[in-house]
């Protein structure tokens, strides 16, 4: 029942929106017919894209889910869960999504301000789905192409990536690029370090044992000179 008035509802609206399609349509042609004409096209699809799930026409868009760990292999654990904090402590809204006022909010908070045409610029760089708003993926996306050094200098991505808690500033780094390098030099001194402790544990063992050795052969000679 719920479901044939649910039906009712959408097919009215629907013969509303494409009747105002069809006035919009003999309006002269200007700027504003233009505009509103595509905006009530726009919704005239989305309403019948919704009735044609309800009839099952049509499947629901299925959500791909995917394992940041698996697809992200450039970046650690650790760091994947510090980008997924800052998604999360942005998305006021707990839908899964920054949308532009979240992300207006979140470039505010780091320092770095954008105009409303700068955002929607940001969002498109990476919005890989059209939809107008970042996912957790698309989020990473920013962080995978500023490592790849390919924002450009006056990119709000690249000043979003410079200047969140992702970055490193204990280390000294000033760029995206620089942090996933300084990154990956202080594995490799820190593993140098730790090969550098072993070695000389083992160069302490040696000469240890090489002192037992000499004592071992110097009271086996005194014993011999005593008898």
């Amino acid at each position: 029942m719920a479901s044939e008035e649910l039906k009712r509802k959408l097919q009215r609206r629907l013969d509303a929106e494409r009747r105002a399609s069809v006035g919009a349509q003999e309006k002269p042609s200007g700027v504003e017919s233009r505009v509103n004409g595509g905006a009530t096209t726009e919704l005239t699809e989305k309403l019948s894209r919704r009735l044609e799930i309800n009839e099952g026409a049509a499947e629901p868009t299925q959500v791909k889910v995917f394992n940041p760990y698996t697809e992200f292999k450039e970046f650690s654990r650790r760091q994947i869960k510090d980008m997924e904090r800052m998604f999360k402590r942005y998305d006021s809204g707990k839908d899964g999504f920054i949308d532009l006022m979240e992300l207006k909010l979140m470039m505010e908070k780091l320092g770095a301000p954008q105009t409303h045409l700068g955002l929607k610029n940001m969002i498109r760089e990476v919005d890989e789905d059209f939809d107008g708003k970042l996912s957790f993926r698309e989020f990473l996306l920013i962080f995978r192409r500023a490592a790849a050094g390919e924002l450009q200098e006056d990119s709000g991505l690249l000043a979003l990536a410079r200047l969140s808690e992702i970055d490193v500033s204990t280390e000294g780094v000033l760029g995206a690029r620089d942090f996933f390098e300084a990154k990956v030099q202080a594995l490799t001194v820190g593993s140098k370090f730790e090969a550098e402790i072993r070695a000389e544990k083992e160069e302490r063992k040696r000469e240890e044992q090489e002192r037992k050795q000499r004592r071992a052969a110097f009271k086996q000679l005194q014993s011999t000179f005593c008898q």
